[in-house]
């Protein structure tokens, strides 16, 4: 298991290399949107390693909350994300679209971030998270 682990930081050690070689900043764009069919999306996502796009609950005091949904993203520019919301959700609430990272957790391609957790934990830029907020329709 360590040299897993050895094996996977070094190849994520890589990935954000070659990212920074390339200018790439994670980032995320996504607008309000309708909810009504169970989906929610971000319109761009750029991100130095694989990881997740993780829809997180959110209100007016802008901290993430409990995780409603979620979805895989690859390493590089990726358009139109989709996550399948795993509760319902209402017109008029706020959402925190954010960008997470795949390391750290126990398995690799299952999600296993829960509030304040390491695994698979929120990728930060100078200390900033990488997210955006939109208000479901």
């Amino acid at each position: 298991m360590k040299t897993l682990f050895t094996t996977t930081a070094l190849i994520l050690s890589a990935g954000m290399a070659h990212a920074a070689a390339h200018g790439m900043t994670p980032a995320i764009t996504a607008a309000d949107q309708s909810v009504e069919n169970g989906v929610v999306s971000a319109e761009t996502i750029t991100a130095t390693e694989n990881g997740w796009l993780v829809v997180h609950r959110t209100d007016a005091e802008m901290k993430p909350g409990p995780v409603v949904g979620y979805a895989p993203i690859r390493a590089g520019e990726t358009a139109d994300v989709a996550a399948i919301l795993q509760e319902p959700v209402a017109a008029g609430e706020m959402l925190m679209l954010m960008v997470h990272s795949e390391a750290g957790g126990k398995e690799t391609g299952v999600f296993e971030y829960t509030l304040g957790a390491k695994e698979d934990g929120p990728i930060r830029v100078d200390d900033q998270l990488v997210m955006t907020v939109i208000t479901a329709q």
